[in-house]
């Protein structure tokens, strides 16, 4: 449990308002996006933010991959274990975010913008599939003169794990790069998460440059995907590139690369680095009349597998704990945690080699 001031896990990226309403092809069609899908907003889908508002019954919930992640950690965890930090404007949409962190015991440290609003993302629902536009606004100034600061970095160093979303990869990878440096150093535990599959796609140096120091990967299929296209791995099952990207080599060699990799309603594959097969663990079963909402499953998946990590549990128990808040989340509109038991997972964990 952390005290005085020191927070167990980091974590890293941009604090956003989640705008989400119900959708359509037709909307999908006007603002020229997927059903399923993670972008950045340019000029054209401007107007969706208000679109969102004032004619689709949007609800506001505070959001952002990372802090959506950092939340569901320190949903499962003890008092004062996770620490967020990201960039907001000087405006009552960051006072929102305040509110929904504390409320979630979630400690933030943002670094503040006056001359940008904070950050929003428009979430368009369509059945069970979203599709996610963001304009990062005062999120993409976070700068790295705020991580490394007086106030902030006893508070990092301080820390045991640190957690990137691949969504900073866009806004400051120098903050992405001191912390991966200082775990390599320090024999912290370092992680990073896809994100979306532009990241790999159109961020691949950034991504790339961190790779060496991560000691988790965590993902889904299409992220996979994406990455297998960029970096040469095209026509590769998602248990090879699972393998391939675990394979990689590390600066800190006293740890195993272990990549995560989420599928759905499918098994979610894992593989470590140096390790032959790629094991597969079948998801928790909901029902389709208990699914309220996708978003953040994958954000919510990665909180419950941190905390795993942070109490010191297996991969199995950790990707276990992942998906059941996962399980959860999808239950509430959002990725949203409501107070219920939190289940006790056995100490073994039945899996299956996944085939190449």
């Amino acid at each position: 449990m952390a005290s005085k001031g020191e927070y167990t896990l980091l974590c890293l990226e941009n604090p956003l308002l989640d705008i989400q309403g119900q959708g359509d092809a037709a909307m999908l069609e006007k603002y020229g996006l997927k059903a399923n899908d993670a972008i950045l907003a340019e000029e054209k889908h401007m107007g969706i933010f208000d679109d969102l508002l004032n004619n689709r019954d949007a609800k506001l919930i505070a959001g952002g991959a990372a802090q959506n992640t950092a939340r569901g950690a320190q949903y499962i965890l003890p008092p004062s274990s996770v620490l967020f930090i990201g960039c907001v404007g000087a405006d009552s949409t960051a006072d929102t975010l305040r509110d929904a962190c504390k409320k979630a015991g979630l400690h933030v440290e943002y670094l503040v913008d006056p001359a940008q609003p904070t950050g929003r993302c428009g979430v368009v629902i369509t059945g069970h599939d979203r599709s996610l536009v963001t304009h990062l606004a005062a999120a993409n100034e976070y700068k790295l003169s705020h991580l490394t600061s007086p106030e902030i970095w006893p508070l990092a160093r301080a820390a045991r794990m640190y957690y990137v979303g691949g969504f900073h990869l866009t806004v400051c990878p120098p903050a992405a790069m001191a912390l991966a440096e200082e775990a390599a150093k320090e024999n912290k535990v370092f992680v990073v998460n896809l994100s979306a599959p532009f990241i790999p796609q159109f961020f691949k140096d950034q991504l790339d440059s961190l790779m060496p120091y991560c000691d988790y990967v965590i993902g889904n299929e299409t992220e996979a995907a994406a990455y297998a296209e960029s970096h040469g791995l095209g026509g590769k099952s998602v248990s090879e590139i699972a393998a391939a990207i675990a394979g990689i080599e590390k600066v800190n060699k006293g740890r195993k690369r272990v990549v995560v990799i989420t599928q759905g309603t499918e098994e979610t594959l894992v593989a470590v680095q140096g390790e032959s097969g790629v094991k597969g663990f079948k998801v928790h079963d909901v029902g389709k009349e208990e699914i309220c909402d996708t978003t953040g499953a994958g954000d919510a998946f990665a909180g419950g597998f941190l905390a795993g990590l942070v109490e010191s549990k297996s991969v199995e128990e950790s990707v276990h704990m992942g998906q059941w808040l996962a399980s959860l989340s999808i239950k509430e509109l959002g990725p949203q945690y409501v107070i219920v038991l939190f289940p006790v997972f056995p100490s073994s964990s039945k899996a299956r080699n996944s085939p190449g």
